[in-house]
């Protein structure tokens, strides 16, 4: 859908006029560029009343006011959305934020049939979610909403048996803001004949470890995807051919379950990053895309991007901290791993989809790793290197399971719907300190330790792996984050780091590198970790 005409510019006109006037330094970091969409509340209500009339039993229930007469920006006048909400909110905490149609395998409708006809109160909630598991987590705000949803091998009369012997988990996402990148894969994908007439506009395609399912309805994107691997089905590993008939089937399965209409988001236009005036006498940094040589997949080089997603707070607590590779930090010579100035390894190569990175692949985040303790001495703060703190970036709601051994934090607001995944804390501490699904956490509150975590203690070394995903119409995709973490670090330090050009580059001995259908990918959950992170 085409852009609203207001523009969201959180700068001064003069500073407009300045920056329209010359241009941006090769060093200066931007803000990102995000599209505002038109809902279409007015076509969401009618598939409503479609959807509600399909249950005679309780359509008289739901009041729907004449369609000329509903105030542009009114929820009061759609009593039957308020009465869907209501039904809805015993199940979806906060479906009321969603500025845009909050698209469930959830048959309100029905259920409440079901209700009013005295069915038992043990029925489970699957059986109105096309057997589909309630859902795991939900979240809703100014932006849109995301759910995850799972379905247990077996469920679904009519589906085909599958290889893969754990409950495949689905997740939704639909958004009134979507990121401007660029995308070289972007807006591809081939359309599903069997749901062509409910969604004309669908597209399945594979990418970054996911099968994917984007189409727009009532002016909004959405998104429905399953992580898979696009490879021989086998018991620990989900085969996307697996994926296809349980993602088709919950794309079937969806309903309108809720949201209110709000007044409309704004376009947000990028723009030139305020940063410290004073300069560190030590912070210094390689640019945006310089990995070290012969690192990247097929000895391709990184991918430079001068935007600083979000402004964030640094994800270590204290001063002095690097970015720095944890897997080929040793290639190069001319710094340690605890050493300034800092190297870019968003790039390097790794068995990971991100189609940001020459060939596809790479490692989708940075390594950080905190300064060695100092040795004890009169007036030095005592450190434990094993109790380094890691902290919240920004407030936002945890997405997180149990066993999985990193927590995503997922920012969803008027202008941002943003995600920040940390990795390689321990999962245990992170269950002990009830950092898991839906937990609300507060910039800059402690949420774990550095750790050396992979798949068992001490499976790495002690890092921690830092990466951002931003939603697009093709769906949550990986981005560099390593100008925002040099943004966020100059603010941490109230100093601004010093650009150091390549010319000083260590030499790397070639790297092997397998080729894609050689790639390995690991069966893990958004949100877990992978090998060599």
């Amino acid at each position: 859908m085409g852009r609203n005409s207001f523009r969201f510019v959180p700068l001064l006109l003069a500073s407009l006029s300045l920056l329209a006037a010359a241009p941006v330094a090769a060093d200066e970091f931007r803000g990102p560029s995000l599209t505002a969409l038109r809902v279409d509340w007015r076509a969401g209500l009618d598939q409503l009343r479609v959807e509600i009339n399909s249950r005679p039993q309780i359509a008289g229930d739901f009041i729907f006011a004449p369609r000329r007469s509903v105030p542009r920006y009114d929820p009061r006048a759609m009593p039957a959305l308020v009465q869907l909400n209501a039904i809805s909110s015993r199940f979806f905490t906060g479906i009321t934020r969603s500025p845009v149609p909050v698209l469930l395998p959830f048959d309100a409708a029905a259920y409440l049939e079901a209700q009013r006809s005295g069915a038992p109160a043990s029925l489970t909630l699957s059986r109105y979610q096309a057997d589909f598991n309630p859902v795991d987590m939900f979240d809703a705000g100014p932006a849109g909403y995301s759910a995850t949803f799972s379905f247990e091998p077996g469920a679904g009369e009519g589906m085909p048996s599958r290889v893969f012997a754990r409950p495949v988990e689905v997740q939704i996402t639909g958004s009134a803001l979507v990121y401007d990148i660029a995308d070289p894969a972007g807006g591809k994908g081939e359309p599903v004949k069997p749901l062509a007439a409910t969604y004309p506009d669908l597209r399945k395609f594979i990418r970054e470890g996911y099968v994917r399912y984007a189409f727009t309805r009532f002016g909004v994107a959405y998104v429905v995807s399953i992580q898979c691997l696009d490879s021989v089905a086998k018991p620990r590993r989900l085969a996307c051919k697996e994926a296809y008939p349980v993602a088709e089937r919950f794309l079937k399965a969806l309903r309108i379950a809720g949201g209110q209409r709000m007044r409309p988001l704004m376009d947000i236009a990028s723009n030139v990053l305020d940063r410290p005036a004073g300069r560190s006498p030590d912070f210094s940094y390689r640019p945006s895309g310089d990995i070290i040589p012969n690192t990247g997949y097929r000895k391709q080089g990184g991918h430079p991007d001068m935007m600083a997603y979000a402004q964030i707070r640094f994800p270590l607590d204290k001063a002095p901290a690097f970015v720095r590779s944890q897997s080929f930090g040793r290639r190069d010579k001319s710094e340690g791993p605890t050493a300034y100035p800092w190297r870019d390894n968003f790039c390097e190569s790794r068995s990971f989809e991100v189609w940001q990175c020459g060939g596809g692949y790479g490692h989708q985040g940075e390594d950080i790793r905190a300064a060695d303790c100092p040795p004890p001495g009169e007036g030095r703060e005592p450190c434990d290197p094993k109790q380094r703190a890691v902290v919240a970036v920004r407030d936002a709601i945890v997405i997180r399971g149990a066993k999985d051994q990193a927590a995503t934090l997922q920012v969803n607001s008027r202008t941002e719907h943003i995600r920040f995944r940390y990795m390689h804390m321990n999962p245990h501490t992170l269950n002990a300190d009830g950092v898991l699904n839906g937990r609300i956490v507060t910039e800059g509150e402690k949420i774990g330790v550095i750790s050396n975590y992979l798949d068992h203690p001490a499976g790495t070394s002690m890092h921690l792996h830092f990466d951002v995903q931003v939603f697009t119409r093709d769906g949550w995709i990986w981005v560099s984050p390593y100008v925002t973490l040099v943004s966020a670090y100059e603010r941490l330090i109230r100093a601004r780091g010093r650009e150091v050009g390549p010319e000083i580059a260590g030499t790397a001995q070639p790297v092997a590198h397998a080729l894609p259908e050689d790639v390995i990918k690991p069966d893990l959950r958004e949100g877990s970790s992978g090998e060599d992170n």
